[in-house]
């Protein structure tokens, strides 16, 4: 065991979404102790520019190294889009984005290779999840679709409703309009676990065929545990990780939270990133 075992993980994300990375990582890592950042305060990234974007990002990774993280989680789709390369020349510890694990699991997860990724504008825009299929089978085909509206809707809570339905049937139908075969479809947001039970009907009504839903917190959660296991660097059974969460702006923090988190959240810590 390695000596930097004890040392947290560090996960940030635009806002409190990236909270649905943390129940994952909890759920496959519940000895290690981490450190949330929810940039609250400058949220939405998704509409923002790619230099915006990378200098938010490297703010956010900056202030997370000075915890003595030992792994690095983007929970953001969209910075990891647009600021992954630039965090991983600046950090010297594992980045692990969402990209990637989510695209290795839509790839394990499809018969055909045919794939849908839903996501804000900017990681649509960015074709980070195309290029990421690409590099691992040149032979897949990936489709996205912007749903920006996913975003408030999970976030007022209207996540199974006649609504939240109508609106991801919509968007479905519109990336069924362009790609019908596909059989696998990320949900390239933090936000969209929330709502997995209406896309999951929606794609059933607008495909003529079963559609694989692939979740990149369970993705990222699982490249989390693959990264420590390799370098032996997991705390030991039984320690019990403790979750500590920093957010920029605590505005709506005690309504939203617990609806990512999965439990209400036991405290948190107000920082200034532009201080």
């Amino acid at each position: 065991m390695t000596k930097s075992h004890h040392k947290p993980i560090g996960i940030f994300d635009s806002g409190v979404g990236g909270l649905t990375v943390v129940r994952a990582v909890r759920a496959a890592l519940p000895d290690e102790d981490i450190v949330y950042l929810g940039d609250s305060a400058r949220v939405p990234y998704g509409s923002k520019s790619p230099e915006t974007v990378t200098r938010y990002a490297l703010s956010c990774a900056r202030f997370l190294l000075r915890h003595d993280v030992k792994l690095l989680l983007v929970a953001c789709n969209t910075a990891t889009a647009h600021a992954l390369p630039a965090l991983m020349s600046a950090v010297t510890v594992p980045v692990i984005g969402a990209v990637e694990p989510g695209a290795e699991a839509a790839l394990r997860a499809s018969h055909t290779g045919q794939l849908g990724v839903i996501g804000t504008l900017g990681t649509i825009r960015s074709g980070a999840y195309e290029a990421a299929v690409r590099t691992l089978d040149p032979s897949a085909v990936v489709t996205g679709e912007a749903c920006a509206l996913l975003v408030p809707l999970a976030e007022e809570g209207w996540t199974d409703d006649d609504i939240a339905f109508h609106v991801a049937r919509r968007y479905l139908g519109s990336l069924a309009d362009r790609a019908p075969t596909i059989d696998t479809l990320v949900l390239g947001c933090t936000h969209y676990p929330l709502l997995s039970h209406v896309i999951a009907l929606a794609a059933e009504q607008v495909f003529a065929h079963t559609v694989c839903l692939v979740d990149s917190a369970t993705a990222m959660a699982g490249a989390a545990r693959a990264t420590l296991d390799g370098g032996a660097e997991r705390r030991p059974p039984g320690s019990g990780g403790h979750l500590r969460c920093f957010v920029t702006d605590a505005s709506r923090l005690g309504e939203l939270a617990p609806r990512f988190l999965g439990e209400p959240l036991a405290s948190y810590e107000l920082v200034d990133l532009e201080s």
